[in-house]
């Protein structure tokens, strides 16, 4: 018995990383995961090897109509939808007068516009059963959780674009938190600060990832991740799966009360990487 159990979660970005120790930590909770990632390939293999009922939706969600038919997955494969965690980003650094137009945009887009679009896009499945809900005297809550950064409730040096982006997550959660309220979707932000995964790995050698068709150079320069115990109380970078149960936390009935917050996951950690 796991306390999600019955319940249909949502998880982008969940093929590596945070995202994926976020859908193993809620599928051995009892919920049925879609697992959604740009790659594939990588998206089939994490739901085979994820104990539990999975579903893969693969593919670019700043693309198109790719928001709608994530969600249309976890619908099609289950009759309802209960958990939305928007994980998927990545970043792309530079100091402010050295960064393009594209780059700026390109974090709004991930961080900002895809979350919008896919809480959006599962609005009916969120709203119109709480809506009977109510009128039968039941209480049933939904979660939404929207994955933030101490960069953007701090800032952060070379990260406008991905601090402006993780920022405006903030805005948009507490927004929709007062908005849906009302139908019982508790609505919060996890912000994390130095977790290990690709995007806080050595920037030297092979770290990158395909998007759009451009070779993108993910990490940290050496010296700052040296920094890491000294700017974190707690002495050293958190795992994803310490991550992901902060994530998990905020996608359980012990949060029920808890709305419109952010929670940080930091290891005590409450500057940028840089400050």
């Amino acid at each position: 018995m796991g306390v999600l159990d019955g319940k249909v979660a949502i998880v982008t970005g969940s093929a590596r990383g945070i995202g994926r120790a976020t859908a193993e930590l809620l599928s051995e909770q009892g919920a049925r995961v879609v697992i959604n990632d740009l790659d594939g390939d990588a998206a089939q293999q994490t739901a085979d090897e994820i104990t539990g009922e999975t579903a893969v939706h693969s593919g670019d969600l700043t693309k198109g109509d790719a928001p709608d038919q994530l969600v249309q997955t976890a619908v099609d494969a289950w009759g309802r939808l209960d958990i939305i965690v928007n994980n998927a980003g990545y970043t792309l650094d530079a100091p402010i007068h050295k960064m393009s137009d594209d780059w700026f945009q390109r974090m709004l887009e991930i961080h900002v516009t895809v979350p919008f679009k896919v809480i959006r896009a599962a609005a009916p499945h969120l709203r119109e059963p709480a809506k009977a809900e109510r009128e039968r005297g039941e209480e049933v809550f939904r979660k939404i959780v929207n994955i933030s950064s101490v960069s953007g409730t701090m800032g952060n040096a070379g990260q406008a674009n991905y601090a402006a982006g993780k920022s405006a997550v903030v805005g948009l959660t507490k927004s929709l938190a007062k908005e849906w309220g009302q139908f019982k979707v508790n609505v919060n932000a996890a912000a994390f600060g130095f977790i290990e995964t690709r995007l806080t790995a050595s920037k030297e050698g092979s770290n990158t990832m395909e998007v759009d068709g451009e070779t993108v150079q993910l990490g940290i320069p050496d010296q700052l991740r040296g920094m890491a115990a000294m700017l974190i109380p707690i002495g050293r970078a958190g795992t994803p799966q310490e991550a992901a149960g902060g994530v998990f936390f905020l996608c359980s009935p012990w949060s029920n009360y808890v709305h419109g917050q952010v929670l940080n996951v930091t290891g005590g950690q409450f500057t940028g990487m840089t400050t």
